[in-house]
């Protein structure tokens, strides 16, 4: 066993544990020791008969228990889907629990630790869970073929109910769990054959979560009331960077409910008997700040900065271009007569979910248990028990809904769980502490989808497809101090550009990445770097088919033949078809198309955009995803349409800015987003498909802002070479 853990598990004396915590600061544990084995300590408990992913209750009532957190994205409906196909439950009487905090058991299969990211919450499950309810039904079989003196063959399962035909016998699963649960699970069950599926692929499938959210039962952290709970804000610095240098906090002790007021290491925290008292108390502190170290430079800065790193005008120290993708002589493709030779920018964005951060952390010496939406819980119990100095697998983690996420809840520093924690050990004696953000303080005190810079240089052969393509992107990267180590390239930077069909059809390229450092802290953001790479891959062909003379649904076809893109291919018709693409569109209505692949899904959409008072306007939006096989066609398409409306509401308005350091927007009157009003109509098409599932969450938001911008190319005859469409005042 690692040693630090070893420490920890025996009873380290304190001189130990503070060894042991200063190991785990720096990230050590990790080196020799998987995210597992890190969490197996303190994590055993004892599942049922039927494993850590299914429970029986003797009412027939079938509880299937999800490692993946639900914060709006449905996929509690297609996990649950999945286990009660094999099982062959009854999906009215199938309900969903989260899991507790446990990668030794729920592990995702993709990331290695237990958490929801990606879009693999379906994808990764797919097997586990099919193999969960089968070796479940093979059970119930068994145990009937036992009771009843019949052959297991001979014996059917749908909808709660164990039969057999011939001799006129069922049994509900209540009537037969006690049988069912003295049954060896089999070490490789049976699956069903997808043909024969009456539940996956269907309508049927609906949310599990949507009557608890309509009537209020369901959930979320700041519904928790804990007796003696006490409620925190903290004050953090406007520049990121800055630290404490002294507060005055006798104005805040004067607010009614104030009970404390201290410094943590992100800021000054105020403790009181609620929200308001906590707030009216953070308002009042006066607090120096030590800026010394912190970011004083602007966006516009910034963003001027990426522009001169990509002309080869000035390159940071310890900082290198990393080749991305590359085929034949780079210097081809610096030369010659370029086709099209364009640049791209795309500013800061704000997650800007529904519900601000928010946790409760309850810490007794060095017990701590966490309550709150877990994105990644393997990350949160890593960093808190930096903190209180335990074993990660000793922290408990309670998952509750969470109003999305968009990746904000997922940061390798668990900043706001952090902070919840550091606040809750100074409280101690295990009195419950809930932390909570404003919408201010979600705005404005990070994590960001980066700003990206791209230039883009294309030559074309005789029949203006690309003959030699380079590229250049300049960004922060997101995975710069991961507990992993720093990868020599972030390919959450180039996915989207990597391996894009349309380099792959290009006999020459040159692709490379930068990732200078700045001091704004950053993180994925839906759909990650195909929230840029998207636009300039789309954007740019459509501008190559426009002066090749060519139609911008023929020009990707060639070339999807040429790279073999047979998914893109096969979205791209489907979508044109549905879109009437060879038909005129709607009277003032101009169709712009574009295509993108990303978590393993391919989607097409066509978009019909008109101009009004000077602002595109998209009324609608035809969607084809091939995403493998379709678990809940109604989700898949309630996906598309909020992957849209998401991704829309970035490309129309959203940016975030900063001045001197100084981040600009606030609240939603500065960080504008789409309206009801100006949500289109999103048709959803999927490719029929026996591959196992892939992403669905995030494919649908990257493609809507090149088919806009493909649109208004259309219509203007210019490019739009940065975003968002509606610049700021």
């Amino acid at each position: 066993m690692n040693k630090p853990l070893d420490a920890l598990s025996r009873g380290a004396t304190r001189r130990e544990a503070l060894a042991v915590g200063a190991t785990l600061a720096g990230g050590a544990l990790l080196v020799g020791c998987s995210p597992a084995d890190l969490m197996s300590i303190g994590a055993k408990r004892d599942f049922g008969a039927f494993g850590p992913f299914l429970k029986v209750s003797p009412d027939g009532w079938v509880t299937v228990v999800s490692k993946h957190i639900e914060f709006g994205q449905g996929n509690h409906a297609g996990l649950a889907a999945i286990v009660a196909e094999e099982l062959g439950a009854d999906w009215t009487k199938v309900r969903v629990e989260q899991a507790p905090g446990n990668a030794k058991v729920y592990a995702n299969t993709v990331m290695g630790v237990q958490g929801t990211g990606g879009s693999t919450a379906i994808a990764n499950s797919w097997q586990q869970l099919r193999t969960a309810g089968a070796s479940a039904r093979a059970m119930f079989v068994q145990a009937a073929a036992s009771r009843w003196g019949v052959p297991a063959g001979e014996i059917t399962v749908q909808d709660g109910v164990v039969r057999h035909t011939a001799s006129s016998r069922q049994a509900g699963f209540g009537e037969l769990l006690e049988d069912a649960g003295k049954v060896s699970p089999p070490q490789t069950p049976t699956l069903k054959d997808p043909k024969t599926f009456t539940l996956v692929g269907t309508d049927l499938v609906r949310r599990k979560d949507s009557v608890a959210k309509s009537n209020g039962t369901a959930r979320f952290t700041q519904d928790v009331r804990l007796p003696n709970m006490l409620v925190a804000m903290v004050a953090h610095p406007p520049r990121f960077g800055a630290k404490v240098k002294s507060f005055d906090a006798a104005d805040a002790r004067k607010v009614a409910g104030v009970v404390d007021v201290f410094q943590i290491p992100t800021g000054v925290a105020v403790v009181a008997d609620n929200t308001w008292a906590a707030r009216q108390g953070r308002d009042a502190l006066k607090v120096t700040w030590d800026e010394a170290e912190a970011e004083t430079r602007g966006s516009a800065q910034i963003a001027s900065l990426f522009r001169d790193i990509a002309a080869g005008r000035t390159t940071p120290a310890k900082t290198e271009w990393v080749s991305f993708e590359a085929r034949g002589d780079a210097a081809q493709a610096a030369s010659g007569t370029a086709a099209l030779e364009t640049t791209y920018d795309f500013p800061y964005l704000a997650h800007a979910s529904m519900e601000p951060l928010d946790c409760v952390a309850i810490v007794d010496g060095n017990r701590c248990k966490l309550i709150h939406g877990s994105q990644i819980p393997t990350m949160d119990q890593m960093n808190a028990a930096k903190i209180v100095l335990n074993a990660p697998g000793a922290i408990e983690v309670e998952t509750l809904f969470a109003g999305g996420s968009f990746g904000r809840r997922a940061n390798f520093q668990s900043d706001y769980v952090v902070e919840c924690v550091h606040v809750a050990k100074k409280v101690g004696k295990g009195r419950p502490v809930k932390l909570v953000w404003t919408r201010e303080d979600d705005m404005q005190a990070g994590y960001y989808r980066p700003l990206v810079h791209h230039a883009v240089r294309v030559t074309t052969d005789a029949e203006g497809f690309p003959a030699t393509w380079r590229h250049r992107i300049v960004t922060q990267s997101i995975m710069k101090g991961s507990p992993m180590g720093t990868p020599k390239i972030d390919d959450t930077a180039v996915e989207g550009a990597k391996g894009s069909p349309y380099l792959k059809a290009t006999p020459v390229v040159d692709a490379q990445l930068i990732t200078p450092d700045a001091g704004v802290p950053v993180l994925w953001w839906r759909s990650v770097g195909a929230t840029h790479t998207a636009y300039v891959m789309e954007h740019t062909i459509d501008q190559l088919a426009r002066r090749a003379g060519k139609d911008p649904v023929e020009y990707r076809r060639a070339l999807y033949v040429k790279a073999g893109a047979n998914r893109h291919l096969a979205v791209l018709n489907l979508a044109a078809e549905k879109a009437g693409w060879t038909t005129p569109a709607p009277a003032g209505w101009t169709r712009g198309v574009a295509v993108h692949e990303s978590f393993g899904s391919v989607v097409a959409q066509v978009a019909e955009v008109q101009m009004v008072d000077g602002q595109p306007k998209v009324g609608r939006v035809v969607t084809a995803i091939d995403c493998g096989t379709a678990i809940s066609p109604d989700q898949i398409a309630a996906q598309m349409e909020g992957g849209t409306c998401y991704g829309l509401s970035a490309a129309l308005f959203g940016a975030i800015t900063l001045t001197e350091g100084k981040v600009d927007q606030q609240n939603f009157d500065t960080y504008r987003v789409l309206r009801n009003s100006e949500a289109p109509t999103v048709e959803t098409y999927i490719v029929p498909s026996p591959n196992p599932p892939s992403g669905v969450g995030e494919p649908g938001t990257p493609v809507i802002a090149p088919a806009v911008a493909n649109a208004l190319l259309t219509l203007t005859g210019q490019p739009t070479t940065s975003l968002p469409f509606v610049k700021q005042a």
